[in-house]
């Protein structure tokens, strides 16, 4: 059955121009690109979307780098989406992500890891709608 999951290209990795090189990858694992969208978040922003994680230490340094520079959002889809785009993603710090991952490619450490994923089914569901309506997936 087919999945779906929201992937985001964070600012640090838009901004070093490695975005064309992280959708290759996405396409390359057989993800189908099905809604994608260049953004710039507004602090406020960031903080509803990131709200999950309002009463963590990380929350406003988190916000803050979401929202310093345009990011680009996608929504994947194949079967086992979310594992799959977690597993190619890698682990959140890049330093003990394994080889030829995303975050161990082009992340630098634990808040500027390249990229964002849904870590669930039901996160899905949350973020997906946050950024697109359905007359943008295609």
């Amino acid at each position: 059955m087919l999945e779906r999951t929201l992937a985001i290209i964070k600012p640090d990795a838009v901004a070093s121009k490695n975005a064309g090189k992280i959708i290759d990858m996405l396409e390359s694992n057989g993800f189908s690109i099905i809604g994608m969208k260049k953004a710039h978040l507004t602090k406020e922003q960031a903080k509803k979307f990131y709200i999950v994680h309002k009463e963590r230490p990380f929350y406003d340094s988190l916000t803050t780098f979401m929202s310093e520079g345009p990011i680009i959002v996608m929504v994947l889809e194949k079967e086992n989406a979310i594992e799959d785009y977690r597993k190619l993603m890698g682990a959140t710090n890049p330093e003990e992500a394994e080889e030829g991952t995303i975050r161990k490619m082009f992340g630098t450490n634990i808040e500027r890891n390249a990229v964002h994923g849904s870590d669930s089914k039901e996160s899905a569901n949350f973020e997906i709608p946050f950024f697109f309506n359905e007359l943008e997936l295609v």
